[in-house]
């Protein structure tokens, strides 16, 4: 049972408090790529003004060298060029999501703005070693709404319309000479997708597959010799039956019809591919039940993954290899210690510990956490994951339910800094993968269709009182806490279902669904359809949006809640969270309203991060009865946070 392997020793000293820092802000290092040569690795640090930047150092060296500059946001995503001369990182203005690429040059230190353009977003970037001083990339330069391909020349930095969106394509494959082959397109009319494909750059496209709103395909790249596309597709293509979860399979380039089946798990979807870069042969396949399972598919990595696995305890994962495939960066997650980084060579098989991307938690205690599979009051299965605190008995503990976003994506098993915090402050954390959750085959996925505040509710409503039945929860002491979805459920949670929660965190959480669709980005307009069959038309349908959105629920709504938002959140808009705040304040609820000014969808800064998980320990100290740490201000130092009066707010 759960209550298998805890302490039943009633007394036992609690655990030191961790400090927010540790678990929020920079790490020591992060994300390390090997070069393209094997020299040199890169990794993410903070600047002498604390301020995540690229630092690159000899592979066996001690000098590391900043050879970025960024003194605000922090520099969360880059990658090596190709050319092993430039490194290349992507950054917005504050959170507006409009990121822009920009190039590193080594030899010369110089930074470009790659992609200097006035209120546009680069996505869709594709590298190739072949090509080593070109990359592509997709600008909505022209039409704001969509993104065109573009050919960019890191030495010169021109950049050439490559191929033209012609209106509804959301993503491109790539063939094996970097030249762009496959357009994925979605249909407003019926929200299906499909696959196009031209046999070279001068060729007309023709259609050669098409997905039904119900049905999952998701498109990898061509074969070496371009005959063929790697897809995940949970259709039959000719060759064997449908099936819920996708299977890796070759389609053939020219009609769409299936010419082998890499792989396939009854019980979940293809998490993971990874491909040899020479040949664009599969190497190995991941899929994620309730942990993460490798599946080699190719002798030549065999060895390898065994060596790793003997090394590895966590959800670990190749992050980086360089040009000549003799030096592998790896990532091991575990459940219950600091993300590691390896230096692996593959002549040797030996694994050389790089660096803990927090080491100060080392010294501290963190739990482990439990995959667990439970029932719904409908009788579906779910996915959930458990972590306790230590230092206590595992009985009528106050419990965060943590919602995950999306809400089309997933909770996993590993590293997760928010369940340890709160497992760490005397809380369990309690994890579900509801309906509409990512993952585990089209059924669960569309069973979650128009199920905002209903069926989806009722999941985390279900493991909360589950939860309860199994012991370690009190039900009299059941939060909610998410950001995005998880902000919705967290509102739903308290409006929809006012006696089942304590009280509530809601980051970044729409709180009326039409106002929500009515002002995604220009650049969402390929997904517009998809989203009316998933959430509901309640950009029409005025019933259905007042049925489900919180907004017209907040009367209902009889405890205490805490509110984050970014003032610059491209997805869900300050004047959600105005609104949900306006209408609380009017039927006289308690509200706690924290304004980000210089934040979007979610918080990028470490001392807003920081900043805002104080406030929130504090929220749940009084309203849900656990531990509160000591206050950081050296760290929330400059930090952004606005106390909006629920009086000043309009709906």
């Amino acid at each position: 049972s759960l209550l298998c392997g805890i302490s039943r020793i009633a007394k036992m000293p609690l655990p030191e408090l961790i400090p927010q820092s540790k678990l929020f802000g920079n790490p020591d290092k992060a994300e390390p790529k090997i070069s393209p040569d094997g020299k040199r690795y890169a990794y993410l640090a903070s600047s002498d003004k604390g301020v995540l930047n690229v630092f690159v150092q000899a592979v066996g060296g001690d000098a590391p060298k900043q050879v970025t500059n960024d003194t605000h946001r922090g520099v969360r995503m880059y990658e090596w060029a190709k050319n092993n001369r430039h490194l290349l990182y992507m950054q917005d203005q504050d959170g507006d999501e409009n990121f822009h690429i920009y190039a590193v040059d080594l030899e010369t230190e110089v930074v470009r703005d790659m992609t200097p353009f006035q209120g546009i977003r680069a996505q869709n970037l594709f590298l190739n070693k072949r090509f080593p001083d070109r990359i592509l990339v997709g600008l909505n330069v022209r039409d704001r709404s969509v993104f065109d391909m573009h050919s960019l020349d890191l030495i010169t930095g021109a950049i050439v319309e490559d191929t033209r969106n012609p209106g509804d394509v959301s993503s491109w494959v790539v063939d094996f000479n970097m030249v762009i082959r496959g357009a994925v397109a979605m249909v407003q009319s019926d929200g299906s997708k499909v696959l196009r494909v031209r046999d070279s750059e001068d060729a007309e496209w023709r259609e050669i597959g098409n997905w039904p709103s119900e049905e999952t395909g998701n498109f990898h790249k061509f074969t070496a010799d371009g005959s063929g596309i790697y897809a995940d597709s949970s259709m039959a293509h000719g060759k064997g039956p449908a099936s819920d979860t996708t299977r890796l399979v070759i389609l053939s380039a020219k009609d769409g019809s299936e010419v082998s089946m890499v792989h396939h798990d009854e019980r979940c979807d293809i998490d993971d591919v990874i491909f040899g870069e020479d040949d664009a042969e599969v190497e190995a396949v991941l899929v994620d039940y309730q942990k993460p399972e490798w599946a080699v598919k190719h002798d030549r990595v065999k060895e390898d993954f065994a060596a790793l696995s003997a090394v590895c305890k966590g959800n670990w994962d190749i992050v980086s290899r360089d040009r000549d495939d003799q030096t592998w960066i790896v990532n091991d997650l575990v459940d219950n210690g600091s993300p590691r980084f390896y230096l692996y060579t593959r002549a040797s098989k030996k694994a050389v510990l790089l660096f803990l991307a927090r080491p100060e938690l080392e010294k501290f205690e963190l739990v482990n956490m439990q995959a667990h599979l439970i029932e719904a009051s409908d009788g579906e299965k779910l996915v959930a994951y458990v972590t306790l605190p230590s230092g206590v008995e595992a009985k009528n503990l106050p419990t965060v339910l943590l919602v995950h976003g999306g809400p089309w994506a997933r909770d996993h098993w590993g590293w997760n800094p928010q369940a340890q915090w709160l497992a760490n402050r005397g809380y369990a954390c309690v994890q579900v993968n509801f309906r509409a959750s990512t993952g585990y085959g089209k059924r669960w996925l569309h069973l979650g269709d128009v199920q905002w505040g209903r069926t989806m509710q009722q999941d985390l409503t279900d493991t909360a009182a589950w939860a309860a039945k199994a012991g370690f929860a009190d039900p009299k002491r059941t939060a909610i806490m998410g950001g995005s979805y998880g902000g919705y459920a967290t509102l739903a949670g308290l409006a929809f279902t006012p006696d089942v929660f304590c009280c509530g965190v809601d980051i970044v959480g729409p709180a009326h669904l039409k106002t929500l669709l009515e002002s995604v980005p220009a650049y969402w307009a390929p997904m517009k359809k998809m989203l009316a069959m998933r959430v509901g038309n309640v950009e029409e349908d005025d019933a259905l949006n007042r049925e489900l959105s919180p907004f017209y629920h907040a009367d209902k709504i009889r405890k205490p809640l805490l509110i984050g938002q970014g003032a610059n959140d491209p997805r869900v808009k300050e004047a959600e969270s105005n609104q949900m705040v306006s209408a609380m304040h009017k039927v006289g609820t308690t509200v706690e309203y924290i304004l980000y000014s210089d934040e979007g969808h979610g918080f990028a800064r470490p001392c807003n991060r920081i900043d805002f998980y104080q406030r929130t320990e504090k929220f749940l100290e009084t309203y849900c009865g656990g531990r509160a740490g000591a206050e950081e201000p050296e760290e929330t130092k400059g930090h952004s946070a606005v106390s909006v009066d629920p009086a000043s707010c309009t709906a």
